[in-house]
């Protein structure tokens, strides 16, 4: 069905970008999810009424919001594929992570809603649950796990195609009304063929354990949705994409400091340190880097921009010092990795300059590693003595490697 309604109102053109196709599919996903919850709360609300079952009226209401998350969804999609303007010269792509958030608390609302009134059944007690219109109610129930799984399976399959949080909050949604209305049917049919006491509300139980499960849901769906919000850890495949292609144009040794800023989707900023030969010509390299951020840019559609690190690659004696001190670091902790290893001359001594990558998983802090690394180097390495920088990051292999050849001038 959303493959015909695509083709019905999105339009191809021959400017069409990734973000525009993207906006095009969330808005049509978002119009659709608001007939179809629409439909499904009208009818619902109707047979739950004639019905006198609070789960299947709660289950309405919650179709009922799930319309007013995809209206929400349509608004963000809207917003998110605004081109970027003098306020927001970075653009508007965090709007779909907003609506994913926004999504994520409509669903807790539902769930707290539901377990609400599930509650004052038990306690208070109602009307027998499905004395009348019992079958009508029960088909209407399976037509809704239908539509409801239907419309979690093409949502996750446009979340996953889009790398959409907002989308992905939807689909969870739709699978959590699948759970609740199958639990809803359930309770049916054992109310009206199984003879139970009157103190056993089983439908106000079941609406217990179905708002429980809505709260799982948007628990969950908050998580994912608020990670992009808050400057989560960039995938570790993409940013060893970003490294291994950097290495393999020529005249580039090494990589580090590669860091990600996420600002919405299509909204990809990247920027790495690349090492290069001091004994390169400086146009010859800087053509070489330009090429870099134009390629990066296309293959991973990102805005890249690489800084430049000048490394010794001719001189035995810093390779030497560089092997040395990278051996004492790992002796400390085998994870930490070292780069822009530098080596500068003074009345005392040799100042050895380089930053440590130090994992997140360290629990030593800042202060105490350089301290151990200080002291351990001048214990070994006599006339020499440190000025470290702490990274703290989780360091890729391919970009660190300790036995690199040379050092930064």
């Amino acid at each position: 069905m959303i493959r015909l309604l695509a083709k019905w109102f999105i339009r191809k053109r021959a400017d069409d970008t990734p973000e525009r196709t993207r906006s095009a599919y969330g808005v049509l996903s978002a119009c659709f999810g608001i007939f179809l919850n629409v439909v499904l709360f009208s009818i619902k609300l109707l047979f739950g009424l004639i019905a006198h079952s609070v789960s299947l009226k709660a289950d309405a209401f919650n179709n009922l919001g799930d319309a007013g998350s995809s209206a929400i969804s349509l608004f963000g999609f809207r917003l998110a594929a605004k081109d970027p303007d003098r306020d927001h010269p970075y653009g508007h792509g965090r709007f779909e992570y907003l609506t994913g958030l926004f999504v994520s608390v409509a669903i807790l609302l539902m769930g707290a809603t539901l377990l609400k009134s599930s509650i004052e059944i038990m306690i208070h007690g109602g009307a027998p649950a499905y004395a009348e219109h019992f079958v009508p109610s029960v088909c209407v129930m399976a037509a809704a796990i239908a539509i409801k799984l239907y419309m979690f399976l093409y949502n996750r399959a446009l979340a996953k195609r889009f790398s959409s949080p907002a989308l992905k909050a939807v689909a969870f949604d739709s699978l959590s009304d699948t759970v609740a209305t199958s639990s809803v049917l359930i309770c049916a049919l054992i109310t009206h063929f199984v003879s139970l006491p009157e103190w056993l509300r089983l439908d106000a139980w079941c609406g217990v354990l179905v708002s429980l499960f809505i709260l799982y849901t948007g628990l969950k769906s908050l998580r994912e949705t608020t990670r992009p919000l808050l400057g989560r850890r960039p995938d570790p495949a993409f940013v060893s994409g970003i490294e291994q292609a950097v290495l393999s144009f020529e005249g580039i040794d090494g990589v580090h400091d590669v860091i990600v800023h996420d600002y919405g989707p299509g909204r990809i900023f990247v920027s790495l340190h690349a090492e290069v030969s001091d004994h390169a010509d400086i146009r010859d390299i800087h053509e070489v880097i330009d090429n870099a951020e134009k390629y990066l840019s296309e293959r991973f559609h990102c805005n890249a921009t690489i800084h430049m690190d000048p490394i010794i690659t001719d001189d035995p004696e810093a390779a030497r010092l560089h092997e040395t001190v990278a051996s004492l670091i790992r002796t400390i902790d085998p994870a930490l990795t070292i780069h822009d290893f530098r080596i500068v001359p003074g009345p005392t001594g040799k100042a050895l300059l380089f930053d440590v990558c130090v994992p997140y998983s360290c629990s030593e802090t800042d202060e105490s590693i350089s301290d151990a690394i200080g002291s351990t180097v001048a214990e070994n390495i006599p006339g020499c003595h440190t000025v470290v920088t702490i990274d703290r990051a989780d360091p890729a292999p391919s970009a660190n490697e300790p036995d690199r050849k040379g050092g930064s001038v």
